[in-house]
């Protein structure tokens, strides 16, 4: 597939003319390297992502960044053997949005260690509506039936159950039976 010369990106800069940011045209060049080039199908709205688009947190190391904390899509573009123009990709984390461009853009470059097959029976939309705090939830069951917790242990609490890590850790807890 050919990746166009000019596409849309959510870009946040700070420089001379203050904090500001918005809907850039943007060319492959414009952003971070990386050996895949994903087109975006689609990136989760994160708290982070609220503020490093204001400001209001200091999110970005770096400036100009596209937002977005994460991303998934297919491959377009890689140097790297491992993935295939077509594949069902995404990325959570590894400074998207924070040191690196990020998913808010039509295409993303990435480094390929970042990139994980979407996995089976999730569907790239689902896999941005559940995003990096559903990814972030996830693992904290995980670790918990590591750890050999178990529901008949008794009740948990979840903090900041009505952010986005919470209110999906109260839904998939819920849903293991605790």
């Amino acid at each position: 597939m050919t990746i166009p010369a000019h596409f849309n990106a959510f870009r946040i800069r700070n420089d001379a003319a203050g904090y500001r940011s918005g809907i850039e045209d943007v060319s492959i060049d414009d952003l971070s390297p990386g050996e895949i080039v994903i087109q975006t199908a689609y990136s989760s709205v994160n708290y982070k992502d609220a503020l490093a688009g204001t400001g209001e947190g200091k999110i970005l190391r770096s400036f100009p960044l596209v937002g977005g904390i994460d991303v998934a899509g297919r491959v377009v573009a890689s140097s790297d053997l491992a993935f295939k123009e077509g594949d069902a990709v995404l990325v959570t984390g590894c400074g998207l949005s924070e040191t690196r461009d990020g998913g808010y853009s039509e295409y993303a470059r990435v480094e390929a260690r970042w990139a994980i097959p979407l996995p089976s029976g999730l569907s790239l939309r689902e896999s941005m509506i559940l995003g990096t705090a559903g990814f972030t939830a996830g693992l904290a069951l995980l670790r918990m039936q590591e750890n050999r917790q178990a529901p008949a242990l008794g009740p948990l609490a979840v903090t900041g159950a009505t952010g986005g890590v919470g209110s999906l850790a109260v839904d998939i807890f819920a849903r293991a039976g605790y």
